[in-house]
C-alpha cells in the first residue's frame, strides 16, 4: 500500500542524524531474546544497532528515506573498523580533528550509493555525523541563538551537574524556570516553528492543542525527577555533544557485542506498509516502530497494527512513542492485542528522551 506519511513529506534529506528515543526503555519494553527477529523502524540507526547488544537471531531495519539508510550504513561501516573512541569522535559525542580521515578510512566499505552520498557531505563529515540532520539543526539554532538569552553558560553546567532528587526542583524552580525560559520556549517549540526549522509541518496534522506546553510539561519532568547529568539527550541539546553520559549503542560495554553481532542486521528501503504486506518465512517477534503513527492517520494505525497481529505469533511485542498525536490499538483488535499499560507507564517515566508525551508497549495474544 502506499506510505502516507510519504505522500505529506520530504524524506530525502537527513531528518534525524540521531535517534531520539530512549534505548534503554526499548530494549526492557522489547525484552529480546537470541530466538527474536527482530523489525525496527531504522531512522539513523542507533535503535537498531542498541537490539544487537541482546544478541537476537536477525535485525531488519527499515526506512522510506535512503538518507537516514546512509546514516545506518555508515554506523556499521564504523562499527566494524573503528575504535571505540573513533566512532565517539566520528558522530561528535566528544571532539575530534580527524573525522575526515576516520570517513576515508570507511569509504571503501560503503555501497556507490552511500559512499557518493556522505562524499558531498564532508562538511558534516568534520563537524561530527551526529549534527548532519535537520532535527539537530533545529537544536543547534536553540544552543546557540536561543538559549543565551535565558540562561548564562554556567547556569546551563550547573543544571547539569549531579544532584539528589530532592535539590533538582528547587533548582529548577529557583534558578532554571524563569520568565524568559518559559517565554522563548513557547515561541522556540512552537507548532509553526518546529514545523518550519526542526520536524515537517506535516507531522502535526494529527495534533491538536499547543505544541509547547506539552513539551515544556515533559521538560519540567526531565529537569526534575530525572537526573540531567545522566541524560545524554539532554546533554546534546544543551551542548552539542555527551561526553559523559552517552546513548546506549555508544556505550563502551555495548561496543562489542553490537560489533560482534553486526552480520545478524540488514536494512531495506521501504515503507512498513509494503513491508508488512510481503509473507515472511521468518516472522518478527519483536518491533521497534519509533514515533512512526505519530504521522498516520489512525485509520492508518490501527490498519498496520492489525496486519502486524496477523503476522506474529503469540507473545510478541510492539513498542512505539506517542509525541503528540495519541496512537494505541484499538478495542476492535484487543482479541488479538494486548497493552501493556503498567509496564509502558513505568518506562515512560524512566524515558531521558523526554519530549514523547507516551510510551506504548503491547503484546500480540
Amino acid at each position: 500500500m502506499p506510505s502516507e506519511a510519504a505522500a505529506h513529506a520530504d524524506f530525502s534529506i537527513i531528518r534525524y542524524a540521531q535517534v531520539w528515543e530512549d534505548a534503554d526503555i526499548l530494549l526492557e519494553a522489547l525484552n529480546i531474546q537470541p530466538e527474536d527477529t527482530c523489525l525496527s523502524i531504522a531512522s539513523a540507526g542507533d535503535n537498531a544497532l542498541a537490539m544487537l547488544a541482546r544478541s537476537p537471531r536477525r535485525v531488519v531495519a527499515l526506512d522510506m528515506n535512503p538518507a537516514q539508510l546512509a546514516c545506518l550504513e555508515l554506523r556499521v561501516a564504523a562499527f566494524r573498523k573503528l575504535q571505540h573512541r573513533e566512532i565517539l569522535e566520528l558522530i561528535g559525542s566528544i571532539p575530534g580533528q580527524r573525522n575526515e580521515a576516520l570517513f576515508m578510512a570507511l569509504r571503501d566499505d560503503l555501497s556507490p550509493e552511500t559512499r557518493n552520498f556522505w562524499d558531498a557531505r564532508m562538511p558534516e563529515i568534520a563537524r561530527g555525523i551526529g549534527h548532519a540532520g535537520k532535527f539537530e539543526t533545529y537544536f543547534r539554532i536553540f544552543r546557540e541563538r536561543v538559549l543565551p538569552l535565558v540562561h548564562s553558560q554556567r547556569t546551563i553546567d550547573r543544571l547539569l551537574e549531579p544532584r539528589g532528587g530532592d535539590e533538582r526542583p528547587g533548582f529548577y524552580t529557583d534558578h532554571w524556570n524563569t520568565w524568559r525560559w518559559r517565554l522563548l520556549f513557547q515561541v522556540f517549540f512552537s507548532r509553526s516553528v518546529m514545523g518550519a526549522l526542526g520536524r515537517d509541518a506535516s507531522f502535526f496534522r494529527y495534533v491538536e492543542g499547543s505544541v509547547a506546553e506539552k513539551i515544556l510539561t515533559r521538560t519540567r519532568h526531565a529537569l526534575t525527577l530525572l537526573d540531567p547529568s545522566r541524560n545524554p539527550y539532554l546533554h546534546w541539546i544543551l551542548k552539542g555533544r555527551h561526553p559523559d553520559t552517552l546513548p546506549f549503542y555508544l556505550r563502551e560495554e555495548h561496543f562489542e557485542v553490537i560489533r560482534k553481532n553486526l552480520d545478524r542486521l540488514e536494512w531495506h528501503l521501504a515503507p512498513l506498509e509494503d513491508f508488512l504486506g510481503e509473507k515472511s518465512a521468518d516472522p518478527f517477534t519483536k518491533y521497534n516502530l519509533s514515533d512512526l503513527f505519530e504521522y498516520l492517520s489512525v485509520e492508518t494505525t490501527n490498519r498496520l497494527l492489525g496486519r502486524i497481529s496477523e503476522i506474529s505469533a503469540s507473545g510478541s511485542r510492539i513498542a512505539y512513542w506517542n509525541m503528540l498525536a495519541p496512537r494505541s490499538s484499538p478495542e476492535s483488535l484487543r482479541t488479538r492485542i494486548r497493552p501493556l499499560t503498567d509496564l509502558a507507564a513505568n518506562l515512560h517515566l524512566q524515558d531521558k528522551a523526554f519530549f514523547y508525551s507516551a510510551f506504548v508497549v503491547e503484546e500480540i495474544l
